[in-house]
C-alpha cells in the first residue's frame, strides 16, 4: 500500500465545508491550550499490542515494563481491543494494582498500539473542563483516510473521549501526537515535512489557524525535517555505504518526538550526532539534518517572544537487524511500492534499521522512562551511549527519577516508548 492522497473531488469538499466539525463544543466555547507532558498527570494510556514486529523481541514485555516503572507515580489505562487481549493483559499485569484500580482495562477498537498517534489528545476550554482533541489520521501516510483499518484507528481517539464522558472537538486536518509538541504556554514544535505531508493541500498559515483552534497555541515552530531513519519506508531503503542497505520500519517521515523534546517551558532537548557516527550515511543526513533544526530552534522564540535554552542530546548507535519472511513488519513492508524504484527482494532476510533515539521518552509524575540499548555481549560504547543519555536526563529533570527500560522491540516497528504512551493531564481543580 502506497502512499496516498485524498481524490481530489475530496481534497475540494473538505476545503469548501472548512476543517471543522464539533460535535460537542458549545458556540461560545474555545479551546485555550494543551497541557505540556511535564505538568501533573491523572493516568498515563497505553493500547495492549496485538502481536510482535520481530520474533524475538516482544512488545508484550515492553508495555508491562513500562507499566510497572510507572506504577509507583501514576494511574494507567490500558486499552484492550477484544476479550483475547483482555485476558492476556489480565494474566501479564500486576493482580493488586488491577484489583485496587490503579490499573484500569477499558475495551476499544485497535488495530495497532501507537495510542501517541491515535490515542485522545487532551485539551482545555475556556471553561477549564477537558476536551479530547481529534484529528483526522490516514496511517502515517501509508494509506487514505477511507482505509478500514485506518477509520478504525481514527476514531479511537472519539471512542475513547465518549467512554470518558468528555466533549470531543474534531478537525478534518491530518495530524498525529507524536509530531507535536507543546510547551503548555502556547508554543507548538512539529516538523513541516510530516504535515505539509499529510495535508498537502494546506499552507503552513492555514495549519497554524488550525492548531490554534484544536490547541490553543499561539506560535508554531516549524522545524524542518526528522531523522533519516524515520523517513518513509516506501521512500526505499537507506543506502548504508559499499553497497549496503536497509529499510526503514514502517516509520513516520519523521515525528518531531524522535529529535526534539520540551523539557520544561523555556528549554529544548536536542538530538546530536557524535562525531564519530558523522563517517557512515545515516550518522551524516542526521548531522545535516538536525544542524539544520539547530539553527531553526536558536531563531525561534516562543510566545512571548523569549529564546529557549537547547540541550544536545547524542543519538544511539546505529541498530541494525534483520528481519525475513512471517516477521510482521517483513510482510507489511514486502507489499509496498516503492517510489525510487526499488524492487524488495520477496522471500530473502533484509536489513533493517531500528527507530532508536533516546529523546522518545515518556514524561510522567516523579520519573522520566527513557529507552537503553546496550545487551550483554553487545559494544561496550553502546553501553558508554546510554550513561551519557542518563545523565543528561538527570540533569534536565533534576526532581524526577530517570527509569531506563529495553524498548527495542518497539523500536523495530517504527517507534518507541513515547510513541505507544499518551497522558491524561490533572486538571488544576483535580490537584
Amino acid at each position: 500500500m502506497n502512499s496516498a492522497n485524498l481524490p481530489p473531488i475530496l481534497i475540494l469538499l473538505v476545503t469548501i465545508l472548512g476543517f471543522a466539525c464539533e460535535p460537542d463544543i458549545g458556540e461560545t466555547d474555545f479551546i485555550t491550550r494543551q497541557a505540556a507532558e511535564f505538568e501533573p498527570q491523572e493516568a498515563v494510556w497505553l493500547i495492549w499490542p496485538q502481536d510482535d514486529h520481530l520474533e524475538g523481541f516482544s512488545n508484550d514485555q515492553v508495555v508491562l515494563d513500562i507499566i510497572t516503572s510507572i506504577l509507583p507515580y501514576t494511574y494507567v489505562k490500558v486499552v484492550v481491543s477484544d476479550p483475547e487481549i483482555r485476558l492476556k493483559a489480565e494474566r501479564l499485569l500486576p493482580a493488586a494494582s488491577l484489583e485496587s484500580g490503579k490499573i484500569e482495562l477499558l475495551e476499544i477498537p485497535a488495530v495497532q498500539f501507537w495510542t501517541r498517534d491515535m490515542g485522545p489528545t487532551f485539551v482545555e476550554n475556556n471553561k477549564g473542563e477537558q476536551v479530547v482533541a481529534d484529528f483526522n489520521f490516514n496511517a502515517w501516510g501509508y494509506s487514505d483516510t477511507l482505509d478500514a483499518d485506518t477509520r478504525i484507528e481514527e476514531q479511537f481517539d472519539e471512542r475513547a473521549g465518549r467512554l470518558l464522558g468528555l466533549p470531543v472537538i474534531s478537525s478534518n486536518m491530518i495530524s498525529e501526537g507524536g509530531n507535536r509538541e507543546v510547551n503548555g504556554k502556547g508554543t507548538l514544535m512539529l516538523v513541516e515535512r510530516v504535515e505539509s505531508g499529510r495535508n498537502p493541500h494546506l499552507s503552513k498559515d492555514a495549519m497554524e489557524k488550525e492548531f490554534g483552534r484544536m490547541l490553543g497555541v499561539r506560535r508554531v515552530i516549524w522545524l524542518k525535517a526528522g531523522l533519516y531513519e524515520d523517513d518513509h519506508t516506501f521512500l526505499g531503503p537507506l543506502d548504508l555505504g559499499e553497497g549496503r542497505k536497509a529499510y526503514t520500519v514502517v516509520t513516520t517521515d519523521g515525528h518531531v518526538d524522535e529529535f526534539a523534546r520540551f523539557v520544561n517551558d523555556s528549554t529544548i532537548l536536542l538530538a546530536s550526532v557524535a562525531p564519530e557516527d558523522r563517517d557512515d550515511a545515516i550518522g551524516r543526513e542526521n548531522h545535516r539534518r538536525l544542524e539544520t533544526n539547530y539553527d531553526i530552534l536558536r531563531a525561534a522564540t516562543d510566545q512571548d517572544g523569549q529564546p529557549f535554552r537547547i540541550v544536545r542530546m547524542p543519538l544511539p548507535k546505529n541498530i541494525i537487524g534483520t528481519m525475513k519472511p512471517g516477521d510482521p513488519v517483513y510482510d507489511y513492508i514486502s507489499t509496498l511500492d516503492y517510489t525510487n524504484g526499488a524492487v524488495f527482494p520477496e522471500g530473502d532476510t533484509i536489513q533493517v534499521v531500528a527507530a532508536a533515539s533516546y529523546l522518545n521518552f515518556l514524561i510522567t509524575n516523579g520519573c522520566v522512562i527513557a529507552p537503553k540499548y546496550w545487551r550483554p555481549g553487545w559494544d561496550e560504547e553502546i553501553l558508554a551511549r546510554d550513561q551519557e543519555a542518563a545523565r543528561i536526563l538527570q540533569e534536565v529533570f533534576p526532581e524526577r527519577k530517570i527509569l531506563m527500560i529495553d524498548a527495542l522491540a518497539i523500536n523495530f516497528g517504527g517507534g518507541g516508548i513515547h510513541c505507544i504512551t499518551m497522558q491524561q493531564p490533572l486538571l488544576a481543580e483535580k490537584e
